[in-house]
């Protein structure tokens, strides 16, 4: 059985797009309006945005954004991916309260 996936993940997106014409700005851009109109919950940092939600969902905006660059004039994409999964629920706050 799934134990984990069945439970709010953080999941932490990096793309690094390439493009001869376009800055990689406007493309990372197109990559975080994707995420903001998911409905997930999430945080744009400087290096990486992270996603709350379920697994499934989380990685469905992930192919998502992918596309946006794309669909925006990108060459070519180098995207990173890290998870955070438990037996329990995983959120934001739980790394971040204590910083902000």
């Amino acid at each position: 059985m799934d134990y984990q996936m069945n439970k709010t993940v953080n999941i932490a997106l990096q793309i690094l797009p390439s493009s001869k014409s376009i800055h990689p700005y406007t493309l990372v851009d197109k990559a975080i309006e994707v995420i903001a109109s998911s409905g997930l919950r999430y945080k744009v940092t400087p290096f990486e945005t992270v996603m709350e939600g379920s697994y499934d969902e989380i990685m469905k905006v992930v192919k998502k954004a992918q596309e946006a660059c794309y669909d925006s004039g990108a060459d070519s994409l180098m995207t990173y991916v890290k998870i955070q999964s438990s037996r329990n629920d995983v959120s934001i706050e739980d790394k971040m309260e204590k910083y902000e």
